[in-house]
C-alpha cells in the first residue's frame, strides 16, 4: 500500500549509539535544567507529546457529534481551541469552498482514514507519541502513528527527491532553537480531521524550541501561494512523556484499514 516502513527501529539503533552515554543520562532526567549533548548543543533526544486537539481541527471549534452515531460520547469530537497565530488560516476563496466540501465528506476523504503517512507539521499533533534521536549530523524523529519516520539533515543534505508523503527536511540550529525547512510533500496528506488541505506548492518551516526539561515550544509557519492568501503559523507545546518505560508503541494502522479499502476486490467464494 505504501513504502514506508523502511527499518525504522534500524535507523533508530543507529542514531541512537551516536549520541552517546551523557545525552542519554540527561534525557533520562527530567528534573534537570535544558541538557546538552556531548556536542553542546540542547538536547531534543525523548519522546514527546502533544496534548490538544489540533488533529480534530487547527482553528477553534465546539465539541460536536462524531461521524459515527453508534459510538455516541466515545466518538465525539471534543472542543479545542486554536493553535493557529491570528485564530483563522487565510484561505484563498476557491480553497476555501474546498476546505467546505472536504469536511462534508471527511469520513471518506480523510487521507488518516485510510492510514496514509500524516505528513508535515500534522504528524506532530496526532494523538500519538513521537521520538526524536539526535545526532551531529542527522536527526531522526520516528512517529508511532504507522510506523512513520523521517531524517532531519543537519550537514550535507543529499538533493531533494521526488515529492512524499512526509518531505525531505533540512535543519540547522539558531541558538538552542531547532530550525527545520520541510519541502517535497506531495498534495495528499490534511492538516486534521476537519477538512484543512495544502497543495503540492506546502512550504514548512518548523521551530523546535526548549522551554526547561520537560517541554518543547512546537512552531510551524505554512506557506502555500496555491491554497492561502499569505503564510500563517501554528504553535503549541510538546511535553515529554517521564514514564520510566517510556517508549513508541506499534500502531500499525494498514491491517486495520485493508478491509475497508480492499475487501471488495476478494474474489467470490462459492457457496
Amino acid at each position: 500500500m505504501q513504502n514506508h516502513r523502511c527499518a525504522p527501529l534500524v535507523a533508530l539503533v543507529v542514531a541512537a549509539l551516536q549520541v552517546g552515554a551523557v545525552a542519554a543520562a540527561s534525557a533520562a532526567d527530567p528534573a534537570r535544567e535544558t541538557a546538552r549533548t556531548f556536542d553542546g548543543r540542547v538536547d531534543l533526544n525523548g519522546i514527546w507529546q502533544a496534548l490538544n486537539t489540533a488533529n480534530w481541527d487547527l482553528e477553534e471549534h465546539a465539541a460536536r457529534a462524531g461521524l459515527v452515531v453508534a459510538l455516541g460520547a466515545q466518538g465525539a469530537v471534543p472542543a479545542g481551541q486554536s493553535v493557529v497565530e491570528g485564530g483563522a488560516i487565510p484561505y484563498l476563496p476557491e480553497a476555501a469552498a474546498r476546505r467546505k466540501a472536504n469536511f462534508d465528506n471527511r469520513l471518506t476523504a480523510d487521507p488518516e482514514i485510510k492510514c496514509y503517512l500524516p505528513g508535515v507539521p500534522r504528524a506532530t499533533y496526532m494523538p500519538f507519541p513521537l521520538q526524536i534521536v539526535q545526532t551531529p549530523d542527522q536527526i531522526l524523529i520516528a512517529y508511532e502513528y504507522a510506523g512513520a519516520t523521517r531524517t532531519i539533515y543537519m550537514d550535507k543534505a543529499p538533493p531533494d527527491p521526488a515529492d512524499s508523503w512526509m518531505g525531505h527536511s533540512v535543519g540547522h540550529w539558531e541558538g538552542d532553537t531547532l530550525v527545520v525547512d520541510v519541502t517535497g510533500l506531495n498534495a495528499d496528506t490534511w492538516f486534521d480531521r476537519a477538512g484543512n488541505f495544502h497543495s503540492d506548492a506546502l512550504h514548512v518551516v518548523e521551530r523546535y524550541s526548549p522551554l526547561g526539561a520537560g517541554a518543547l515550544l512546537y512552531e510551524a509557519v505554512i506557506e502555500d501561494p496555491k491554497v492561502f492568501l499569505r503564510p500563517w503559523k501554528i504553535r503549541m507545546p510538546l511535553y515529554r512523556r517521564l514514564e520510566t518505560n517510556a517508549q513508541l508503541m506499534e500502531f500499525r494502522c494498514v491491517e486495520f484499514v485493508e478491509e475497508m479499502m480492499y475487501g471488495h476486490l476478494r474474489k467470490p467464494t462459492a457457496k
